[in-house]
This record gives structure tokens, C-alpha cells and sequence, in this order.
């Protein structure tokens, strides 16, 4: 059967949203399509009309573009209810949510069906998110639910007992397509419950009884220390910067292979952004088989522009990522060639900021022009900023972005030796005090022989903060070891910052004189 996947057009969008009254007929149908082959059938339209007549707002959907390509069904339990033994029937009313307690202690998972035309871009996950973003609102004590075993009738003979390949798995022994993923987004194993769906016959009857508990919320029976690998900090944005190694590559192909492998680290972490630095692009140049002119340069770029786009938009769908793309030089329909930093949103689209001032080397190799839009660019953790390695030296750059909402700034930057560096590095801390934003630089290490102007690299890449006292210390919430390839990553919190503009040892954006000066832009 042919795929009906559309996200491979550009325009097309992923977002999360509660379900409504109209998705029904596709959530059915989706849940025909997901279950088919199974031996279980999907939900009819009064059995999800009664989801969402019980409890709306814990109904989720994934969309792409119109169309519904992913669901889940919650509904609040007492913690007596979900903790004892219980069939999946029982505690959902047989799925109409029926069961639903208003003042339940416990969100719990009834339902996550995706698309089999779209596994692959972490639409699980997204709903999964959304599921805790649910439970931390209503500051609910966490969710639980018995996970579905789809591997256990087909490996059962090989562990003996389903007991041991529990055990198996959740020892990394034995990989379950749905029980290690669960594990892997924080929930823990509590128990088994047998005959808890009989009609799955893949799992034998069986679900494995899960939780989730919500950092936020004090849980009355802590008995020993829990590992949370990885977990995050409450209300933050997790940013991974990319100290990255400029290598000869051979195609297109070893070079988004390179990138893939970052994005699947910081991906790995849970993160929000990942960022990549300025020019990181030329290293498709050392394909070539002798140095190219400036123009033969930017002509062999420019063709490449197409291929990186979808190729970018691609891993930021199916890893569920943000990614600031460093920069890319390119030819523009007009004929100006501009430096531009392409950001790749989670949700399908992308956004581009060119560089306002090109440095004179750049006008000189790549006689790059620089750009008259400086917009912020909204994404699913707030608005953000992008400012090319030079501009982050203009201070009436940041302010501008500042002034639009932007509480984030991104600085991809290249940089030769350490005294170029540190301007850099100078300004954005600069930018980061007298704004109360956080600033985060990724740079290149490494060389590329054969490639004009990108001989030598200097970086030490990093994250930056305001400097008061719910910051980091020195004002670096992390960085990287000098000129080598590695990645930084920080939890970043947007309420910090609020607060330290409002009640901070100094308040620099509430203490500005606007009777005496200030930023106006005259550009587009």
C-alpha cells in the first residue's frame, strides 16, 4: 500500500492539540489502521465522543497539516483505584472514560495509537510530553497506566516466563518496542497484571503496570532514591550547543550522517534546541577535488541549499527537535549572496535570519551581503533570536530581538584564532547582562584544506546567562573544552529570567532611561 505520509511537503505542519468533537471520524479510523493485524479493533466514534464528553482536556491529537496522525486517551484516577490490581476495562469504563474521578489524584494512560505511515518522528513522544505538560498543570501526583508487551508471545519460550523478559528489558538485555521506550521517558516498572487485556494476544493478556511521578508535586511515599537519568528541570528548555569538527567528507550523505549524530545526542537528552555553528556548511566544499573559486564556491553551495533544507526539516521532525542550522551561504534569486542561519522547527516549518554584517573577510571571499530583517522566531518553548557571530557585537541587534520577546538568543559563530573568539565571546556575555537573556554560541573546530578562509578554527562553545544570583556561577551555565569536538547542553529557565528583570540585584531592562534614548529599526 502506497504511503500517505505528508510531511515531506515543506508547508506541511506537526503540532500537538486537544482533541476535538470534528477529529473524531480520523481518530477512528486512525485507531482501525494502527490495530490492524493485531487481533484488537479500533474505537468507535460514541466510544471516543464519550472520552472526550467525560474528561476534553485530556484528549490529545498530533496533527500534519489537517489530518490526525496520532492519539491519546487519558482520564483521573485515585491512587486507589489505579494502584490496585485492575483489568484495562475496569478502570476505563471499557474505553468510554466513564471511570473518569474529576478529583483524582492520577492521570492514567488509557490510549497512544500513531500513524504507521508515520513512526518515526517520535509522535509517541510528543503525546507522551503532552501527557506531562497535563499532569504538571494540574499538579495531578503523575500518571500510570499497564503498557502493552508486543514482542512477549513471540519471545516467551525464548525467557520462560514473562517475568523475565520484564526483567530482561528493563536491564537493556532485551529491547520491547514499547516497554523500553517507556522506560526510557521516565516511568517505572511497579508491577504486572495479568489478564489485563485479553484481547492482546501479543502481550499474552499482560500489561505492566507504570508510573510516572510528577516532580513537581510532593509524593507522600518516598521508601528509597530513584535514578532520573537525564530528567529534566521543570519548566525549562533544554539547549545542546555543538562544538563541531570541520573533516573532509566525501558526499552530501557522510555529512548529514555527521549532523544526524548530534541531533540524535541531544535528542537522547531530552533537549529542545540543538545548535550548530556558523559556515558549517563549507565543509561540503571538500568534496570538491581542488579549492574553488569565491564564485564557483557559493554556486556549489547554493545548489545544496534545497537537499540541506529537507534534509534538516527531517531530522527536526523525526527527533522531535528544534535545530538552529549554524549558517549557510547562499545565492538569493536576486543575486545577492547572503549568510544565512536556517532554523528547523519541531513542528515542520522553517524559518531563516540572515546575517545583518558580514565581517570584511566574508565580504572579501564570498562577497556576502548582509541581510534587513531581524525578526524573533516563535517556537513551542517561547520566542527566540538568532544572531550570526559579527551581529552579536552590535548591541542594538539584541536589543531589538529583546524588545520583540526574545529570551533566548542563539549565536552561531566561526572564528580563526583566540582573539577573534573572545570578541565574540565578550559581546555575548555583554548581550546576556544588559538584556537578562541567555545566550547560547556554537562553534566550529578543525580544518578544511582547500576550502578559502576556513583553514584554521578557534571555538570554545558555550552557554551563557545573566550574571545575579539565580544564575550559574561566572555566568556560564556550561560550556566546552576548547577546540574539541563535544557538546554542551543546559536546562534553561524562562521564569528566572522574568524574575531577575523584576525583582534582580540590578534590573537593566526595567532601568532603561526611554526619556533619553533608545532602539528604533528602520529596516523591514
Amino acid at each position: 500500500m502506497k504511503s500517505s505520509n505528508t510531511l515531506s511537503n515543506p508547508k506541511t505542519q506537526l503540532k500537538v492539540r486537544n482533541a476535538t468533537v470534528a477529529d473524531i471520524p480520523q481518530i477512528s479510523k486512525l485507531s482501525d489502521r494502527a490495530y490492524a493485524g493485531t487481533g484488537m479493533y479500533g474505537y468507535s466514534e460514541p466510544v471516543l465522543t464519550g472520552q472526550l464528553n467525560h474528561f476534553p482536556e485530556g484528549q490529545f491529537v498530533v496533527v500534519a497539516g489537517e489530518k490526525v496522525i496520532g492519539y491519546c486517551a487519558t482520564l483521573r484516577v485515585s491512587e486507589e483505584d489505579g494502584m490496585k490490581r485492575h483489568s484495562w476495562g475496569e478502570v476505563t469504563g471499557n474505553g468510554y472514560a466513564s471511570t473518569h474521578d474529576p478529583i483524582g489524584e492520577w492521570l492514567y494512560g488509557m490510549e497512544v495509537c500513531v500513524d504507521p505511515d508515520y513512526r518515526g518522528y517520535r509522535i509517541g513522544q510528543r503525546l507522551y510530553n503532552a501527557r506531562k505538560h497535563l499532569a504538571e498543570q494540574l499538579k495531578l501526583r503523575g500518571i500510570m497506566f499497564g503498557g502493552r508487551l508486543p514482542t512477549l508471545a513471540n519471545r516467551i519460550k525464548r525467557f520462560g516466563s514473562v517475568e523475565a523478559y520484564v526483567d530482561a528489558v528493563k536491564k537493556k538485555q532485551q529491547h520491547d518496542p514499547v516497554l523500553s521506550f517507556q522506560l526510557r521517558n521516565g516511568f517505572e516498572i511497579i508491577g504486572l497484571i495479568p489478564h489485563y487485556l485479553d484481547a492482546d494476544k501479543q502481550s499474552l493478556g499482560y500489561g505492566v503496570h507504570l508510573i510516572w511521578r510528577n516532580p513537581k508535586v510532593p509524593q507522600a511515599d518516598e521508601t528509597g532514591k530513584r535514578k532520573h537519568y537525564g530528567s529534566r528541570v521543570p519548566d525549562s528548555v533544554r539547549v545542546g550547543s555543538v562544538q563541531y569538527k570541520q573533516r573532509r567528507v566525501e558526499s552530501f550523505e557522510e555529512f548529514i550522517g555527521i549532523v544526524r549524530y548530534f541531533v540524535d545526542v541531544v535528542a537522547d537528552y531530552k533537549g529542545d534546541f540543538v545548535v550548530f555553528p556558523e559556515l558549517f556548511t563549507l565543509q561540503l566544499l571538500s568534496m570538491e577535488s581542488q579549492e574553488l573559486t569565491p564564485v564557483q564556491a557559493i554556486e556549489a553551495l547554493t545548489k545544496y541549499t534545497p537537499q540541506f533544507k529537507t534534509a534538516m526539516r527531517d531530522l527536526a521532525l523525526r527527533y522531535n527537535i528544534n535545530i538552529i542550522g549554524g549558517s549557510h551561504p547562499t545565492r538569493m534569486p536576486n543575486g545577492r549572496v547572503e549568510n544565512i542561519c536556517y532554523v528547523f522547527l519541531r513542528d515542520g516549518s522553517i524559518h531563516a535570519q540572515a546575517k545583518i554584517h558580514p565581517t570584511p573577510n566574508e565580504a572579501w571571499w564570498w562577497n556576502i551581503e548582509g541581510g534587513s530583517e531581524l525578526d524573533v522566531i516563535q517556537t513551542d518553548c517561547g520566542p527566540i533570536g538568532v544572531l550570526i557571530c559579527y551581529d552579536s557585537e552590535f548591541p542594538e541587534l539584541a536589543r531589538h530581538l529583546t524588545d520583540q520577546g526574545a529570551q533566548i538568543l542563539f549565536v552561531p559563530f566561526c572564528t580563526d584564532e583566540r582573539q577573534s573568539y573572545l570578541r565574540v565571546r565578550y559581546c555575548c556575555q555583554a548581550r546576556a547582562v544588559e538584556n537578562q537573556i541567555y545566550v547560547v554560541m556554537s562553534g566550529n573546530c578543525g580544518n578544511l584544506p582547500n576550502v578559502a578562509n576556513m583553514d584554521i578554527q578557534y571555538a570554545q562553545s558555550c552557554i551563557l546567562t545573566p550574571c545575579d544570583l539565580p544564575f550559574a556561577r561566572d555566568g556560564v551555565a556550561a560550556d566546552t573544552t576548547p577546540n574539541t569536538e563535544m557538546v554542551a547542553i543546559a536546562d534553561l529557565r524562562p521564569e528566572t529570567l522574568l524574575t531577575a528583570r523584576h525583582s534582580g540585584t540590578v534590573q537593566n531592562l526595567r532601568d532603561r532611561r526611554h526619556d533619553l534614548y533608545h532602539v528604533r529599526w528602520q529596516g523591514k
